[in-house]
């Protein structure tokens, strides 16, 4: 006699239409359950163990016994059910990195800007546009770093930010100048992306972004009332009516790539449907991304849990408008949910929460290693620097940290696999440690990821060449 167990972490079980899909969370893969194996795991349903005896009586009337012996088979492959005495269920931790496949490097070209956003985390400045200034040595510092880390990728990416990075104009053209002939010696593509707040674009500026495919993503906050409330001027005013010419000339002359844009959701601002309508059909962005701010530096723009809620009440009702366009195979241009569309489409299984630390560093202006763009100027100790290349060590003791989930909440949590324990920074400024899982709002987040993979599953079963259309590969043009 065999007692078997279900091991609740590793599924979740999806309807859609009429068919039950099952979410198999250590792969991130979705199955249809056929009749057999719907029963058996139905079973479990009333009690956490059972014996294979058991089983088969309770069974036996519907399916024969070679049936069920192989869906139970499939099952414990899959260790959804496993065997008493039977180790290792859940997942085990990697083992942590000892090498660090670069192939993104974020330059932080100047920490100033010429505006004064209330909620912004860069250095508090006293005048617009004056900050540290990446040099042109440093930039092509990192860049070699990059390459003698790691060699022979067919591309690599450079993102621009900053503060205000075309406050640094010249350094990105003599940057992409640089990398556009670095990078075709050794035979590998490059790709420039920035992120904006557009005041500073102008007719000769958004020709050349077009002439070199650098992608743009421009931080705007919706409607006049409310991108005005926080993203102001050094004299206080707001900057809705110059950044809206700016971007309407943007969109009238750059055709390189789709242009989107990203908004920052902080307290007293959750209404996220009403600022996609603007921002998306008015303004014409070709995708919206949302950004809510739960533990920033500043605590007076940080939402309140209520408040928290509500954003995500209104992702979800997106989200229901992208599946309705997806089942007409249109994409919505829905930032956050096409995304987790097009993690679960891959299969991508994250034991990390983004590629920050392994795949992507970002450069300050003194040419240290940070995690990420939000660490560059913070306590958090750099990873290296661009002449001593990274510090392998610390950062594979840092990472080592993240993806050992004993311990911790997320060791059996069934979104471990598309969360991974959330974002460093987040972790960083609400407890200190930028290792730690985030917990602070692990239940919506279970909510917004089981709403995207039963959209998903409606999307597979009901219009499933969507992916092949939008989602897989990505379009970039």
């Amino acid at each position: 006699m065999t007692t078997l167990t279900l091991i609740r972490p590793n599924l979740h079980r999806v309807d859609s239409a009429g068919r039950q899909l099952l979410f198999h969370v250590p792969s991130s893969s979705l199955f249809e359950l056929d009749g057999a194996a719907r029963d058996v795991l139905a079973l479990f349903d009333e009690q956490a163990t059972l014996e294979t005896v058991t089983l088969a009586d309770r069974l036996g009337g519907r399916h024969d016994a070679l049936a069920l012996r192989e869906t139970v088979d499939e099952l414990r492959q899959l260790h959804v059910l496993a065997e008493h005495g039977e180790d290792g269920p859940i997942e085990p931790p990697p083992d942590p990195p000892t090498r660090f496949p670069l192939d993104t490097l974020v330059l932080n070209v100047n920490t100033g800007c010429n505006l004064s956003c209330t909620y912004c985390y860069k250095e508090d400045l006293s005048a617009p546009a004056k900050g540290l200034r990446m040099s042109l040595e440093t930039a092509t510092k990192a860049i070699e770093m990059m390459l003698a880390e790691s060699p022979g990728k067919p591309k690599y990416t450079l993102v621009f930010f900053g503060g205000e990075p075309l406050s640094n104009m010249g350094l990105i053209r003599a940057v992409v100048d640089f990398a556009e002939r670095r990078f075709a010696e050794v035979g590998a593509r490059v790709d420039f992306t920035l992120t904006t707040n557009a005041t500073l674009l102008t007719a000769e500026i958004i020709d050349w972004l077009d002439a070199h495919r650098v992608g743009v993503t421009v931080s705007m906050d919706g409607p006049p009332a409310v991108h005005d409330r926080n993203r102001r001027s050094f004299g206080g005013e707001g900057t809705y009516d110059v950044v809206r010419r700016k971007v309407d000339l943007l969109l009238a002359r750059y055709r390189a790539r789709p242009v989107g844009c990203r908004v920052t959701l902080t307290r007293g601002i959750t209404g996220v449907v009403p600022i996609f309508e603007h921002l998306h059909h008015e303004v014409g962005f070709a995708e919206v991304g949302f950004g809510p701010v739960t533990s920033g530096d500043i605590q007076a723009f940080n939402l309140t849990a209520e408040e928290l809620a509500e954003v995500f009440h209104g992702l979800k009702a997106l989200g229901r408008r992208y599946l309705d366009a997806a089942l007409r195979n249109r994409s919505l241009g829905f930032g956050n949910l096409h995304q987790l569309m097009t993690d679960l489409h891959e299969g991508n299984k994250k034991r990390l929460p983004c590629g920050a630390g392994v795949g992507l560093l970002a450069v300050d202006g003194k040419g240290g290693l940070n995690l990420c763009h939000r660490f560059t100027g913070s306590a958090l100790p750099t990873f290296g620097d661009v002449d001593a290349g990274i510090d392998r060590a610390r950062l594979g003791a840092f990472i080592g940290r993240r993806l050992d989930r004993n311990g911790t909440g997320c060791a059996t949590c069934r979104i471990r696999n598309l969360c991974s324990g959330g974002c460093y920074h987040e972790s960083y400024a609400k407890y200190g440690d930028a290792a730690a899982p985030s917990y602070h709002y692990c239940e919506l987040l279970r909510d917004w990821i089981d709403f995207g993979i039963e959209t998903y599953a409606r999307i597979v079963t009901e219009n499933p060449g969507f992916f092949a259309a939008h989602v897989s590969p990505r379009r970039t043009a």
